[in-house]
């Protein structure tokens, strides 16, 4: 059942939503304003839970059925008539003052309610390490920086640190970069050997799509050819491929793509070159050494946890034994730089399976761990799982993340990127960690959005960055086949977006 919070006005509702999610994460909270159109019949039935009314010079939060405070101890009524909160604005509406204020004042309220504390406080963004960039950028000190997360959006001390050490560290990594005169490039491969539990990514499985990769690797062709006469002029900074699992190719059609990739873009200025091998049922010695022969640098191997138990519940079709093995083969055959992704908050793990994982981990000493906190899609089978299991069913913690931190550390990696998602589990974020000179520069890319990045595939979003600050994108379709029968629409998407500015 949906939600409902019902306002006099259409405004912050994105922010509203994000933040009631992070608070309960089991609503599926929507606004309803005067004048909205209404399809869904699940909003005509749901109970309204709040009122939020905009005036001249006040804005009131009513709530309406006494939500559930999470302190309240056992004998302690519940307060069922609900609370009301008041905030008295002083800045002006309409501007980004009085929604930052708005934001505040929803978020204590919020907090008063529940007795939570959001270690991110009110951000609802997914890149909170750019506002510490870009204050950096402009010559703001770090104290400065840090008082202005802090005061602004109540972040945490240990998130506001995490936040700089991290914007610090991108500042460094990115300083070789071309900006005005550089661009990346992403090429998706969407099929995988099957689709996990908590997947929203386009991917396809391959078994079904066999007979046509072929035509796929035809029509991404065409857009290579395209786009690499289109960027003939600027300098190309990284490349990374993606999925998707690609190494769900075969060792013949990876060949034949790495091939058209470094016949038809000059690789001479590539800093990095990342092909996500990913799982560990797809990848195969043959495989990895056609990635090495075309100077593939960066590989991940993912298991996302060494749980058996879990790894069979979320669909992945592959052993903690076959892991550890296609680890070993990449290192044997000469990968000097392998990260390796995990998964916080699967469904039934706790603490102690977290601290397995991570000492299994250790042991194999990979370049790179990428923490990832999980995030509910609505795309993704775990929504449906959750509805039947509970929202309780998965779990994270600062106790959970703070175990995957210090074996990052032990392995001498240090944090080099974060981002968030929304509806992650715990509120909490993404976390790369890395040692020494092993970054993935690409993972810092797309999320600071310093640098033009090149999307090609079905399902890809190619990303402009212009000089003139602005961003603009241009997505290709997801569906597989619309995507070949398409292929020159989507090459002529992004010389409109380009054309101009080359």
């Amino acid at each position: 059942m949906m939600q409902i919070i019902r306002s006099n006005k259409e405004q912050y509702e994105y922010d509203i939503q994000a933040m009631l999610k992070s608070f309960y994460p089991e609503w599926e909270p929507r606004m309803l304003a005067p004048g909205s159109e209404v399809r869904d019949r699940r909003i005509l039935e749901g109970e309204p839970v709040m009122e939020l009314f905009f005036g001249e010079t006040e804005v009131t939060l009513q709530i309406l059925n006494g939500l559930h405070n999470s302190e309240l101890k056992d004998g302690e009524a519940q307060n069922d008539a609900g609370n009301m909160y008041i905030w008295r604005p002083e800045e002006t509406a309409g501007t980004p003052e009085y929604k930052n204020s708005f934001k505040r004042f929803f978020y204590r309220s919020m907090q008063e309610e529940t007795g939570i504390v959001l270690p991110w406080g009110n951000l609802t963004g997914i890149r909170p390490t750019k506002i510490a960039m870009t204050m950096m950028e402009q010559g703001k000190s770090r104290k400065e920086t840090a008082d202005y997360l802090k005061t602004m959006h109540l972040v945490s001390e240990e998130k506001t640190a995490l936040a700089l050490e991290i914007a610090e560290r991108e500042q460094q990594i990115l300083s070789t970069l071309h900006y005005e005169n550089g661009y990346s490039l992403y090429v998706g491969i969407p099929f995988c050997p099957t689709t996990c539990l908590y997947c929203s990514f386009t991917s396809y499985p391959i078994g079904a799509w066999k007979k046509r990769v072929g035509e796929y690797l035809t029509a991404l062709e065409r857009e290579i050819s395209a786009m690499a006469k289109l960027f003939r002029d600027k300098i190309l900074d990284t490349v990374y491929i993606g999925g998707g699992t690609p190494t769900s190719l075969s060792a013949e059609e990876l060949d034949r793509l790495l091939k058209k990739l470094k016949s038809s873009f000059d690789f001479r200025t590539v800093q990095e070159f990342t092909v996500e091998a990913g799982r560990a049922d797809s990848i195969t010695e043959e495989k990895l050494r056609v990635l090495l022969e075309h100077g593939v640098t960066r590989i991940s191997v993912n298991p996302q946890t060494m749980k058996q138990e879990t790894l069979d519940l979320i669909g992945r079709r592959h052993t903690v034994e076959q892991v550890e093995e296609a680890f070993h083969l990449a290192r044997e055959i000469g990968f000097e730089n392998i990260n390796m992704d995990i998964i916080l908050g699967l469904p039934g793990e706790d603490a102690a399976d977290v601290a397995h994982t991570i000492e299994v981990i250790k042991l194999l000493s990979p370049d790179a761990l990428t923490v990832h906190s999980l995030a509910v899609k609505r795309a993704s089978k775990l929504g449906r799982w959750i509805e039947e299991n509970g929202a309780t069913a998965y779990n994270n913690t600062e106790k959970i993340m703070e175990i995957a931190a210090r074996g990052a550390a032990e392995m001498e990696m240090v944090p080099y990127y974060l981002y968030r998602q929304k509806n992650m589990s715990g509120n909490f974020e993404n976390v790369g960690y890395s040692k020494k000179d092993k970054y993935g520069i690409y993972n810092i890319l797309i999320n600071e959005e310093k640098q033009t990045i090149v999307a090609l595939g079905a399902g890809s979003i190619t990303k402009g960055v212009f000089p003139d600050d602005r961003i603009e994108r241009c997505e290709n379709v997801k569906d597989v086949a619309q995507y070949i029968e398409r292929i020159d629409e989507m090459i002529d998407r992004k010389r409109k977006l380009f054309g101009m500015c080359l």
